[in-house]
């Protein structure tokens, strides 16, 4: 499913026109401008799955960014820009789209995960430290005697009553939630992307392969295709990720060349760097496999 069809950058003279005057000379940071024209990139097509390519400073989170300003995206997770960018993205980028973009569409970024991370490991914190209290609660109601006062006491034979009738982790089942499974940082990764993305939206991927290990990128390359195929999904992603950048069909933007150019995986710079490495290690591989 294509909902983004295209996406139109500025040239770099649009860019002086708009914002290299006198009255603006006060700005320190001119951010986004000359980031991506001055890799030549003036346009984006886009296919059910499209990746940005790049090392560190290549652009491919800016242009994600960018993307997601214009098209007005849901987004958790706030990001740092300059005074220009505002204006750069409301006057000199344009879209085209071959459907609405569906409401729920967003964009995913890698401290949205790393937060989600975060909220699972302090909720089971405190369910954990209840449980403590709630073992201290249950031996102190075993055994203790009762004297009725006042409807407080009567409360308390109740808890008494209940604790007298069951185990110690029978009691403290039945006052204290369920832990929430705390998963390692790579399962927690892969729950957040399978529980936000759902049929029929357009997502935009800031990275996702942080946190993920090499079995749990294999995993969300074969969710990320499934859905863009059998879904409605549309993906645009920035990833270095060999497994990632290996999905079938993939349209792949190269931006660590000079000129953004669109080329199959298995010719960029870094994949190569991988192919060679374990070539020249094949002889151990095979060793150790046999």
């Amino acid at each position: 499913m294509i909902y983004l069809d295209t996406f139109f950058f500025p040239y770099e003279d649009e860019e002086v026109s708009l914002f290299m005057d006198e009255k603006r000379t006060c700005y320190d940071s001119a951010y986004p401008l000359k980031v991506l024209s001055q890799k030549g990139l003036e346009r984006l097509d886009f296919e059910p799955i499209t990746i940005l390519y790049g090392g560190n400073g290549s652009g491919k989170t800016t242009v994600l960014n960018i993307i997601a300003e214009k098209l007005k995206l849901k987004r958790e997770t706030a990001f740092n820009h300059s005074a220009f960018f505002q204006q750069y993205v409301d006057f000199l980028c344009s879209c085209g789209l071959q459907r609405e973009i569906p409401e729920k569409s967003c964009i995913i970024t890698s401290d949205d995960v790393f937060d989600y991370m975060l909220n699972i490991r302090a909720l089971n914190e405190g369910i954990d430290q209840k449980r403590e209290e709630l073992f201290s609660e249950y031996l102190s109601l075993k055994y203790a005697d009762f004297a009725f006062h006042s409807l407080d006491d009567y409360e308390q034979l109740k808890k008494a009553n209940l604790a007298r009738s069951k185990t110690q982790s029978q009691y403290v089942r039945k006052n204290l939630m369920n832990n929430v499974r705390e998963l390692s940082n790579g399962e927690s990764a892969f729950m957040y992307f399978s529980e936000k993305i759902t049929e029929n939206a357009l997502y935009l991927l800031d990275e996702p392969e942080n946190s993920l290990s090499a079995e749990n990128q294999i995993k969300l390359m074969h969710f990320l295709a499934e859905s863009a195929r059998y879904f409605n999904c549309q993906f645009v992603i920035s990833t270095h990720s060999p497994f990632l950048l290996s999905i079938e069909n993939a349209k792949i933007y190269d931006l660590d060349e000079e000129i953004v150019d669109v080329k199959p995986w298995t010719e960029l710079k870094n994949i190569r760097a991988y192919y060679d490495f374990f070539m020249e290690h094949e002889a151990d591989f095979e060793k150790s496999g046999r």
